[in-house]
């Protein structure tokens, strides 16, 4: 029933006239909310998308009971565990590994009494130890976060109490849905409320998102509009509106639903309306709100989903060999049950065997299984808690990396996912983004284009190459640019702001009005890396025109003013359109008020009119002349504007920031257009015939307060991304300055008028479909309501082209020339339109924006289609040209990567001419490349195209095989081509294409096209890919990636927080991947090889006894030794081994990336390197065995003094095996090695002096001491290891001089002297440079490989 009323109010609400209270007015016709209710209070809540929240005291306390049942609390619980439950969960998800489910078999097997081999208690040890240390570390993860939900819980914060009619101190996890809460400044939001009642008088929140998205800028969030109680104390008592939103979700960026008032009003809820938790209130003295989503409800504790779970290449590799040892080992026992059967059925009636009716089959069985508990060593139980014990060791070293430091950010690496440390070091494919990835995303205004007319803006640009030779982003360096026409200094000074929460977009504004003579710099950390980058050098002919409006009236031409029009659109567009929020170092921004509307003016005839009648100062026309800054003219034009209109108790002292602004509330458009009222309409205050003596007196308490104003107006502008920052200081350049904003309206500085309160309807944000922002403004020149639109070029052309006026025609074609130059100088365009609206055109538009914001589901479709809706037929005002330098090193840093043999792709949203500019800038491109273009229009087309180009590269190659510099290929493929290659008919074709090319650049590049993209490569070509990105719209990329890396730059912490790897600086990806991505896939690889080696060396020696005791399952060494002769005698050394072996050091593996390739081709860890190993376990398990057989062959030692030597040969074999093994021999090392040696003789010379009967039936008593005091044993100890080593060490001084690899040659060349390091180092990459062109030319592709 409640959907069906919906439903009939929304499509009455679309056709109702009556607009009584604008926005949200009711309808007769729609049924009371409570009458619905009345019928079924639930079926709101039980609907499975919505949900109802009322206030838990006050007129609706009745209610809450109803709708409040099966909300959650408050309180949080991140531990997996109880004391009660510890064990047994424990447990329960350690067994979920098959490895310790395989040895907990073994364990209940050996209870079996046919099948027992060992003591029942000594075959629980290995399990038992692991299963304990991983226990242990799961029990001081969980107390940690025990400790920090406890934390949170008792956390007090104010509620307010229906009962004690007050707010009362509460913990969080007391909280309720429906409680209101009063936070103060600098307090965490305990759970997601919708914000209710601000001090602010605007009805302004700020608040900081770090401890949510690690975002240090901060967030603006309002007040719901039209509640009854908004702009006056709130009264708890009084609320008594209801709530219907969504069901709770992670979705961070959205909220959907409404607020119902009292009279039957629906107000359509969004994010800026929530207040999530874990922020931080800020520059706010008070807050109330609402709770509607508590504890684990809520959107923070909806996106805790704890570290990043991938599984690495040579895990999945790891898994393969360790179901090849499981076969090795049923081989093993398979051969001992038929030899055991055998043995027995050959024996009639011996006499050393009690009589047993038992088959030789089913005896056979049973030796299968005993064997199986015989031999169990043999898979590595102890290997998988090594690895994770090494990658933890890696990481420390990552992330303690000084070369990976960022001092400006005070960050380093962060390692977020914790298992993929060595797919670092195997990368084949990476994907890249642009903008904040290769450049810094600190946005210099460079040029623009207005009206048609390019303005190039030289000194500017002059300043900008000026800067870069002379300090390039140093903050401490104080740089002096010099004017070419003045010869006046342009002076670079810092700022230090002590505001505790800095935006990563901050820049300083003074308020002052650049002339391109003067210009003042301030730097405040933020937008901007230096202090030069908050200024712009106006070029002098388009000031030359701003000026013209504080000329003496005039009657320019018709054309000329069209032409003054566009170009104050133009920068009021560039002013208003955007979202940076305003405030100034000596006073936060909920200070800040906005003064009155100003009067409305028809034309810029009636504005040059008023400064006529103001008798204001025109624009000065030289840099000489004396001129007020901007604080004071706008001081000025305030004091004496404010007189337009009657107040009869203010007097003209009256500071404006005191007057309240009766402006139109936002979205609340009056039923016809303000009138235009001249000054001089005005009476009461304010006359022409103000005597001289006041006129003087004003002047003179002006004059008497600039110099204070000067230093009070200076302003903080905090932008959401850097190009917003960046043209807001532009138009702040031309006297356009942005000086204030509400949620109502925006106060901007006109050049001419001074302040001007223009009234803000609507803001449409940016969308990554739309591509573009708008705002819905009413111009405070005209009293039209005009929508202002920037955005992509492409899109704002595409809307624009409707142009029917040929005016209007040849300023789109004009712009369209000037931003394809723009592009190809390497500049990131916007373009910027306007669109007139009449009020009967708004009103209709407004019925279905309505509608849409206050629709729960659907919601931001059909807020899209309401923004697509609205922005069309636009008027182009201009476009932008803004310059993104490249980050420092980022050359190097892609051909370093490229020289490893990894190929680079960049996926960004630039047009292609921007994008190739920066490939040739960071050498993704080379002079000597064959670039490939791909724009098409339709799927057949780009089909042939695709043909063509693979057809075009055949005849490159065949040119040039003769040549020593025959040109690579790189594909550069548009948004448009590159949807029709990914679909299914052509992604053979395209990634074809793409193997043939040395590096791809996809532009206008969607961020779903993006992660296809990545997708498509990984799974078709099978290779190892890596995407690296800094802004929300690189995530899906890079969650796509075997390894995805963040950046923390200026687009926010989303790419970070979604990231395996997180870095400051696009160079550091250098050292990462090819230094200690090499370095952690050598280590582990060597580190599991040996762990194979080891387990079947040792297991072997007790399958070659089986053929001397008629496979009975017995061994010649004491159980006690046998269990932890892997678990503790020889498990250490292998753990430092893969923490801290370096094969080669981080210094050459910089300067010759080709041994990058080591582990890109895996050679390390290899099919064939496997079975080596395994094969020289063999051999080693055969000398180490038969040398002592034949030793003490016809003597009379017992079967434990057999095994003796046998024990002692292996230990020395496989620590000095190790040893052969390892690149790098520290103190550590050879500690470790000689502590393992030792503990092994301390253990057993102690079980044998005081074991007895510990191991019963046997009796190890005296036999080590017995043994070890004969010289027999030491000559066979010695004999058999060196014998063992022996091929190995052979083997590698072989391969090592005959046939050495890279790695050889680089440790050798890491031996030499200083200067032969330097000579030998430059030959050797010559040599390489030269074999890498050769290999390319004998590798290119051919037609046929081209065509598979």
């Amino acid at each position: 029933m409640e959907r069906l009323y919906w439903v009939r109010h929304r499509c009455l609400q679309l056709i109702s006239t009556d607009r009584r209270r604008g926005w949200y007015s009711p309808f007769s016709s729609l049924p009371p909310k409570s009458s619905v209710d009345a019928q079924d209070p639930l079926v709101q809540r039980l609907s499975g998308k919505r949900r109802v929240v009322v206030s838990r005291c006050g007129p609706s306390q009745a209610e809450y009971h109803n709708f409040s049942k099966g909300f959650q609390d408050n309180s949080i619980r991140t531990t997996k565990y109880t004391l009660i439950s510890f064990i047994p969960m424990n447990l329960f998800q350690q067994f979920h590994r098959a490895a310790n489910l395989y040895f907990l078999f073994l364990v209940l097997l050996n209870w079996v009494p046919v099948v027992e081999a060992f003591q029942k208690e000594i075959t629980m040890i290995p399990l038992a130890v692991v299963l304990t240390v991983i226990a242990f570390k799961d029990a001081m993860e969980d107390y940690r976060r025990y400790r920090y939900d406890k934390k949170i819980n008792n956390t007090l914060t104010h509620v307010y109490s229906g009962k004690q009619k007050r707010y009362v101190e509460r913990r969080w996890a007391e909280v309720c849905v429906g409680d209101l809460i009063r936070l103060c400044c600098n307090e965490i939001i305990p759970a997601d409320m919708v914000l209710l009642h601000s001090s602010d008088p605007n009805g302004v929140c700020h608040i900081e998102t770090a401890n949510l998205d690690g975002e240090t800028n901060l967030k603006q969030r309002q007040v719901v509009r039209d509640l009854p109680q908004q702009g006056s104390e709130f009264v708890p008592e009084n609320y008594s509106s209801r709530i219907e939103c969504e069901n709770p979700n992670n979705d961070l960026r959205q909220f959907r639903g409404f607020m119902e008032h009292s009279g039957k009003v629906r107000v359509g809820l969004h994010s800026e309306n929530l207040l999530l938790r874990s922020c931080t209130v800020r520059n706010t003295e008070t807050v109330i709100g609402i709770v509607v989503y508590a504890g684990h409800e809520t959107k923070a504790m909806q996106n805790n989903s704890g570290p990043r779970y991938k599984r690495s290449k040579l895990e999945c590799r790891l898994n393969m060999d360790v179901l090849w040892c499981v076969v090795l080992l049923l081989l093993m026992c398979l051969i001992a049950a038929f030899g055991h059967g055998f043995w027995l059925s050959e024996l009639y009636n011996p006499i050393f065997m009690i009589p047993d009716d038992t088959h030789p089959a089913l005896a056979a069985f049973y030796m299968f299984w005993t064997m199986i508990i015989v031999l169990q060593v043999l898979i590595p139980i102890s290997l998988y808690v090594s690895i994770e014990i090494v990658k933890l060791g890696q990481i420390y070293f990552i992330q303690n990396d000084l070369d990976l430091y960022n001092p400006v950010l005070d960050t380093g690496v962060q390692c977020r996912a914790l298992n993929i440390t060595e797919d670092l070091g195997q990368i084949q494919y990476l994907f890249s983004d642009k903008t904040g990835t290769l450049t810094e995303n600190h946005m210099l205004f460079r040029r623009c284009t207005v009206a048609g007319t390019e303005y190039p803006h030289h000194e500017n640009g002059i300043s900008l190459e000026q800067y870069e030779e002379q300090g390039c982003g140093d903050a401490d360096h104080s740089l002096t640019l010099r004017s070419h026409t003045s010869r006046k200094s342009l002076s670079c000074k810092s700022l230090s702001c002590n505001r505790r929460s800095v935006s990563l977009n901050t820049l300083t504004a003074e308020s002052d009005t650049h002339s391109v003579h003067d210009t003042l710099r301030r730097h405040t950390p933020g937008a901007f890396s230096s202090t030069i980058e908050c200024a712009v050098v106006p070029d002098p002919q388009l000031q030359a025109k701003l000026n013209t409006l504080a000329s003496p009236m005039s009657s320019p031409l018709r054309q000329e003013a069209a032409e003054i029009s566009h170009i104050l659109d133009f920068f009021l567009a560039l002013t208003v359109c955007n979202t940076v929020v305003v405030s100034s170092p000596t006073q936060p921004r909920h200070v800040v008020q906005m003064p009155m509307l100003r009067t409305p003016l028809r034309s810029l005839e009636e504005m040059k009119a008023m400064f006529q009648k103001l008798s204001l100062p025109r624009f000065p026309s030289s840099p000489n002349r004396n001129t007020d800054t901007l604080p004071s003219l706008t001081k000025k034009l305030l004091t004496r504007g404010r007189s337009a209109s009657y107040f009869p108790n203010s007097s003209p002292q009256t500071p404006i920031t005191n007057l309240q602004s009766p402006t139109i509330p936002s979205g609340t458009p009056s039923d016809t257009p303000p009138t235009p009222v001249t000054p001089a309409l005005s009476s009461g205050a304010w006359s022409e015939d103000m005597d001289d003596k006041e006129k003087a007196k004003d002047n003179s308490a002006d004059e008497s307060e600039s110099d204070d104003e000067d230093k009070a107006e200076e302003l903080l502008y905090e932008a959401e991304s850097p190009d917003e920052a960046a043209l807001v200081q532009a138009a702040k350049a031309y006297g356009c300055t942005l000086l204030g904003r509400s949620p109502e309206q925006v106060l901007v500085a006109v050049p001419g008028t001074g302040a001007l309160s223009i009234p803000l309807l609507h803001v449409l944000p940016f969308h990554s479909a739309r591509k573009r922002m708008s705002v819905v403004v009413r111009h405070p020149l005209t009293g039209e309501v005009v929508v202002y639109t920037k955005g992509a070029d492409n899109v704002i052309m595409e809307l624009a082209e409707a142009a029917e006026d040929g005016f209007s025609r040849e300023i789109n074609e004009r712009t369209q020339r000037h931003l394809d130059q723009y592009a190809r100088d390497g500049l990131r365009t916007l373009c910027v339109a306007k669109k007139v609206l009449e009020e009967q055109e708004y009103k209709a538009w407004l019925k279905r924006h309505e509608y849409a914001e206050t629709s729960i589901e659907n919601r931001e479709e059909l807020l899209l289609e309401s923004a697509e809706r609205l922005e069309t037929n636009l008027t182009l005002l201009g476009a932008s040209g803004i310059v993104d330098r490249l980050q420092e090193e980022v050359p190097e840093t892609i051909e370093a990567l490229q020289e490893a043999g990894i190929k680079v792709w960049v996926l960004t949203g630039d047009k292609q001419e921007t994008a190739i500019n920066i490939a040739f800038a960071c050498k993704l491109l080379r002079p000597t490349d064959h670039i490939l273009m791909a724009n098409c229009d339709s799927k057949e087309t780009c089909e042939a195209r695709l043909q063509e180009l693979r057809h075009e590269i055949r005849q490159v190659t065949k040119e040039g095989t003769s040549e020593d510099d025959s040109p690579d290929s790189v594909l550069v493929i548009d948004g448009h081509t590159l949807d029709y290659a990914l679909q299914k008919e052509l992604q053979g074709s395209f990634l074809d294409l793409t193997c043939c090319c040395r590096s791809v650049i996809c532009c206008r590049s969607a961020p779903l096209q993006k992660s296809q993209v990545v997708r498509l490569v990984r799974d078709k070509l099978k290779v190892m890919t890596l995407a690296i990105g800094d802004g929300a719209n690189d995530v899906s990329m890079i969650q796509m990636a075997d390894v995805g890396i963040g950046i923390s730059g200026q687009e926010g912490m989303q790419a970070v927080m979604s990231s395996d790897f997180a870095i400051s600086r696009f160079k550091f990806l250098r050292k990462l991947i090819l230094v200690h991505g090499h370095w952690c896939y050598a280590r582990l690889a060597n580190m599991i090889l040996y762990f194979f080696y080891k387990n079947v060396m040792y297991v072997n020696l007790l399958f070659w006894y089986q053929f001397f005791c008629g496979f009975s399952g017995n061994t010649m060494t004491n159980s006690w030794v046998l269990i932890l002769f892997n678990l503790l005698f020889t498990s250490i050394p292998p753990i430092i081994y893969g923490v801290l072996d370096k094969d080669v050091s981080g210094e050459i593996l910089l300067e010759v990336p080709d041994l990058y390739k080591y582990g890109q081709n895996s050679q390390a860890y290899l099919p064939s390197t496997f079975w080596l190993n395994i094969l020289d376990a063999f051999y080693q398990s055969l000398v180490c065995f038969f040398i002592p057989y034949f030793a003490y062959a016809g003597s009379d030692i017992g079967v434990f003094s057999f095994g003796s030597p046998i024990n002692g040969s292996v230990l020395l074999i496989i620590l000095l095996h190790q040893l052969i093994e390892s690149r790098t021999v520290t103190w550590i090392h050879a500690a470790l090695l000689l502590f393992s040696a030792l503990f092994y003789y301390a253990f057993i010379l102690l079980l044998s002096i005081i074991c007895v009967t510990c191991s019963s039936p046997t009796n190890p008593y005296g036999i080590e001491t017995k043994m070890m005091s004969e010289p027999l044993y030491y000559l066979v100890c010695g004999f058999t290891t060196v014998l063992a080593l022996l091929p190995r060490i052979l083997f590698r001084a072989f391969c090592n001089t005959i046939c050495p690899s890279d790695l050889v040659r680089a440790q050798k060349i890491e031996r030499l002297s200083a200067q032969d390091y330097s000579m030998s180092l430059r030959q050797w990459k010559e040599n390489k440079a030269a074999q890498r062109s050769k290999t390319v030319l004998q590798t290119r592709p051919s037609e046929t490989q081209c065509e598979c």
